[in-house]
């Protein structure tokens, strides 16, 4: 495998707001990079009851939900559900209609969706900025 094939899609970005999860996804998602996606939101669940949630998509491929267990999905929905309060998602393509089919109708997230040239505004929206040295 090439060096380069084995960068995870999911890299975490440090905040200055310890209740905000903050990711960059680029490229292609794998089934492993959904899994530790599931798993590092659920270390934050365990940290904070609620938690905002950004997304910066970065030269976004797609995701392969091929070879997740659905009971994985189930409980992230459900683990998502109970949570997150806020999600941003910054880039293309803009997921909030996904993601609200994503999750159950009555699931109390509040979605938004901002351009790539947006993201000074997402992240005032969620009242934070990212660490530059963290």
């Amino acid at each position: 495998m090439n060096f380069l094939e084995s960068v995870p899609a999911i890299r975490r970005i440090e905040t200055t707001r310890p209740d905000l999860f903050a990711v960059d996804i680029v490229g292609l998602v794998t089934p492993a990079d959904a899994e530790n996606l599931f798993g590092l939101l659920e270390a934050a669940y365990a940290l904070h009851p609620r938690v905002d949630v950004l997304v910066r998509l970065l030269d976004y491929e797609g995701a392969d939900w091929s070879g997740i267990a659905p009971e994985t999905v189930e409980k992230g929905k459900a683990l998502a559900a109970e949570h997150v309060g806020r999600c941003a998602s910054i880039g293309e393509p803009d997921w909030i209609a996904e993601t609200q089919g994503f999750l159950a109708s009555s699931t109390p997230v509040e979605l938004k969706h901002f351009e790539a040239g947006q993201e000074e505004a997402a992240w005032r929206w969620l009242g934070s900025r990212p660490l530059e040295n963290p």
